[in-house]
């Protein structure tokens, strides 16, 4: 019974946890919110930063004072002999003795503190670090500004999904009533058989495009979701509606000088070519001299057997404080060319910059004009919607009435549900037009 019960209470509370995580209802700004903390490409950029300030850490540890230590241990199983004029000990001039110095074994440990002085790539390379850090945070904003905008393109379709298959439904159960009025007319002698036909032939292609229709809906669905991070097995239900996120995005553009220095694209290329001329400084500062202070520690211990963790054990220390100067003379101009090629590096950078900006403000020209047509179109379709709803229902009493015949109205039915399609599609394409804008312009809403 206890048992039971825990397992009772595991399930209610992953049931809520889940819950506070995965929230069924979501307008598009909490989509947003919600992928800018799920996303995997967005999780993955942020490690990125991540790892770029612990590189940036890493190059400037490499001034700081570095402390290592070490030990060696030697046990001669043979030691080596050594061959002295025997005339030092009172010999025959001409012979040598055999002598063996030191002990068997001996055991050396020690210290070693070193510090930079001077390093001219140690320098360029603090410049570096901050700059790769920079790029790697202009990465990130524009995987944020890519996601966001995938999740509202993402968003209007499934929109855009819903209200077809309600449209579809809402035509297929409408031309059902009239299939079956038509039906009993014809079966009374009021109408012709073709008649029938061409409702049954109008409603068969309704049937198959709102089947398609239903399977699209879920396909959008699970796109959103993934896009989000959102769990597939979970239900989503959206809370905006597409015709009112269209009116809000409607706000016309005034400015013809556009700032386009916020342009994430434009930043990049910025930071690549600071990139550039910090390689092009770190190739040059390889020609100057390292200067490095060391201070040195050691102990040694000899004996003729392995007696060195004993307390009698006798140690000798010393000690060393040192300069190390190193002065790079001559490299065959392996430096020279390694210059040389940084500074084409750099040119290229600086070409690549100018091309960005110009390519941007194309973009944008590109972008404003297809938002300003998206508007007009919007406005277009709207109307071509309420012609087309009144033809259709002037056509359906002109056809009870004996006024118009079947194909009249079949064809006035096809041009209702052509100019209900386009109008749909036109709020969708304001929305994504204008988010096409702000993510040129940076400047999301």
């Amino acid at each position: 019974m206890k048992k039971i019960t825990l397992s009772f209470l595991a399930f209610i509370f992953s049931t809520f946890v889940v819950a506070q995580t995965s929230p069924e209802g979501l307008s598009l700004q909490a989509a947003i919110g919600y992928g800018m903390d799920n996303n995997i490409r967005l999780q993955n950029a942020t490690l990125d930063v991540q790892k770029a300030y612990k590189d940036r850490w890493e190059v400037i540890a490499r001034g700081l004072p570095q402390l290592s230590a070490s030990a060696s241990y030697q046990n001669f199983l043979e030691q080596p002999v050594s061959l002295i004029p025997a005339e030092f000990f009172g010999g025959q001039a001409g012979e040598f003795a055999e002598i063996q110095f030191g002990t068997p074994q001996n055991f050396v440990a020690g210290a070693r503190l070193e510090q930079l002085i001077f390093d001219g790539s140690y320098i360029v390379g603090l410049q570096a670090s901050k700059v790769y850090l920079t790029i790697s945070e202009n990465l990130l904003e524009k995987t944020q500004i890519e996601v966001t905008k995938a999740i509202t393109e993402s968003y209007c379709t499934v929109l855009l999904a819903d209200e077809n298959v309600n449209l579809l439904e809402k035509n297929t159960a409408n031309l059902k009533d009239n299939l079956k009025e038509v039906t009993q007319l014809f079966q009374n002698g009021f109408a012709e058989e073709e008649d029938v036909e061409q409702l049954k032939l109008t409603l068969s292609t309704l049937n198959t495009q709102l089947d398609y229709a239903k399977n699209l809906q879920k396909l959008t669905r699970s796109l959103l979701k993934l896009t989000l991070g959102y769990p597939e097995d979970q239900a989503l239900l959206l809370t905006d509606q597409l015709e009112a996120l269209a009116i809000t995005q409607m706000e016309p553009l005034t400015n013809d000088s556009p700032d386009l220095s916020n342009n994430i694209d434009i930043k990049i290329a910025e930071n690549n070519r600071a990139s550039e001329k910090l390689l092009l400084r770190l190739e040059r500062s390889k020609a100057l001299p390292t200067l490095r202070a060391f201070v040195d520690g050691n102990y040694t211990g000899n004996s003729d057997s392995f007696t060195f963790l004993e307390n009698s054990q006798k140690w000798f220390g010393s000690s060393l404080l040192g300069v190390n100067l190193s002065i790079p003379l001559f490299s065959s101009f392996g430096r020279t060319a390694a210059s040389q090629k940084a500074k084409i590096a750099l040119e290229q950078a600086e070409n690549t910059l100018t091309l960005t900006q110009e390519q941007t403000l194309l973009q944008y020209l590109q972008a404003r004009n297809d938002f300003d047509l998206a508007v007009k179109n919007y406005s277009t379709r709207k109307t071509n919607l309420d012609l087309a709803t009144r033809i259709e229902q002037k056509n359906q009493i002109k056809y009870m009435e004996g006024m118009a015949s079947s194909f009249e109205l079949r064809q006035a039915q096809t041009q209702l549900y052509t100019a209900q399609s386009e109008y749909l599609n036109a709020m969708k394409e304001v929305i994504v037009k204008k988010t096409q804008l702000q993510t040129i312009l940076n400047t999301p809403n």
